[in-house]
């Protein structure tokens, strides 16, 4: 048997084990766990980091504003050096919406060894704790809630005894190149940390969604969050991580109506936004790079090539191979693309969108060696994420 029936073959055989072996990552009915009313409802604070973000809040800012949530709550909006008036943009919706209360602070420039983002989380943390709050409510500025978010969220941690709720904000998915590459973002984060796995206790995977974490308050400070994380890129997982590491009970699905508004109109956009974390994901390792990138190539990039060739050389076992792990892969992204009220005719496209993947990664890497380092909202990191190191 040839090579390329061998390296089809070695595809379909990843594909049977990520079918069913990977904690049925494909499948999107990860939503928020039964949940009933507490008996009474704790106190909420939310912080919410944001940097130049003035062309995003009015889409989002009011839709923290107006939350129907029985209890107290109390919104902490962290200007982080905004150069276009961000923080007095704030103030204005507040004034001009009312609801919830809303305070705007400024924590100037993070000190060494800081990322700016959990810089502005921690001195967000440290203005809520004035308000002595049973849970923190984590919270990009570029998310829009439903109304009924936070009260949800609260009567899932309770029900369920976890300490921290995450869920993964439905992205934006109007332009081209947003429809081709964000439904495969999550889906290929999902085959990272597959969400089932998340919730079980002893189980070594930990991750959540930034753009929107629940966290008990005194569980936050028996972790030590954000200082025990304060180098993270990769910030979500590293949180996460730090608060199952400490015995904390997590979990982490997909949202319903809990909606990023910020537009990725053009591929740069979406390679940004990828390859400013790619490499710290792998620990800025070499090897672990190589082994992605033939990982991607072998998974993604065989399987319709193998099909190709097979029917070009009339080779029965590299077409049936690569023709059967193609379809398996087909078959796993429709529940993604579902979920994203997408075309399923874009499923069959998913090996392109890998390949942009694997050079993002590839870039991500080149960057860090030219010293550029991770970038978050016009700041360069040139330190190594030690995220996942703490695993």
């Amino acid at each position: 048997m040839s090579a390329v029936v061998w390296t089809a073959v070695g595809s379909l055989a990843a594909w049977l084990w990520l079918l069913l072996g990977q904690g049925f990552f494909w499948r999107t009915d990860v939503r928020l766990p039964p949940r009933g009313e507490p008996d009474d409802w704790p106190s909420v604070c939310v912080v919410v980091p944001a940097r130049d973000e003035a062309a995003v809040l009015p889409d989002s800012l009011p839709s923290l504003l107006a939350q129907d949530y029985p209890g107290r709550a109390e919104i902490f909006l962290v200007d982080d050096g905004s150069s276009d008036g961000t923080g007095e943009l704030a103030r204005e919706l507040a004034q001009l919406h009312g609801g919830l209360p809303l305070t705007v602070g400024s924590p100037g420039e993070p000190p060494a060894g800081w990322t700016g983002k959990l810089w502005a989380v921690r001195h967000g943390i440290g203005l809520a704790r004035a308000r002595a709050p049973e849970y923190l409510l984590l919270t990009d500025a570029d998310i829009a809630h439903a109304p009924d978010s936070l009260r949800e969220l609260v009567a899932a941690a309770r029900t369920g005894g976890f300490d921290l709720v995450s869920l993964m904000a439905r992205l934006r998915v109007e332009s081209v190149w947003e429809r081709l590459v964000v439904p495969a973002f999550v889906y290929f984060f999902a085959q990272l940390y597959p969400f089932r796995r998340i919730a079980v206790r002893g189980s070594r995977t930990a991750a959540a969604a930034g753009g929107c974490v629940l966290l008990r308050a005194d569980v936050a400070e028996r972790a030590r969050i954000p200082d025990a994380i304060r180098h993270a890129v990769i910030d979500d997982v590293a949180l996460a991580k730090a608060v199952k590491g400490g015995g904390g009970h997590i979990w982490l699905g997909l949202a319903e109506r809990v909606d990023s508004v910020r537009p990725y109109p053009r591929l740069h956009d979406l390679w940004r936004m990828v390859s400013r974390s790619a490499y710290a994901q792998l620990r800025h390792n070499p090897l672990l790079l190589a082994g992605t990138v033939a990982g991607l190539a072998v998974v993604y990039l065989v399987p319709p090539i193998a099909l190709f060739v097979g029917l070009a050389t009339a080779s029965v076992w590299a077409a049936t191979a690569g023709g059967l792990a193609w379809l398996l892969m087909t078959a796993t992204y429709l529940p993604m693309l579902r979920y994203y009220r997408q075309p399923l005719w874009l499923a069959p496209l998913l090996p392109v969108t890998a390949f942009l993947y694997l050079l993002m990664t590839v870039d991500s890497a080149v960057q860090h060696y030219r010293g550029r380092g991770a970038a978050w909202k016009g700041r360069t990191y040139a330190r190594p994420d030690t995220a996942l190191d703490e695993s």
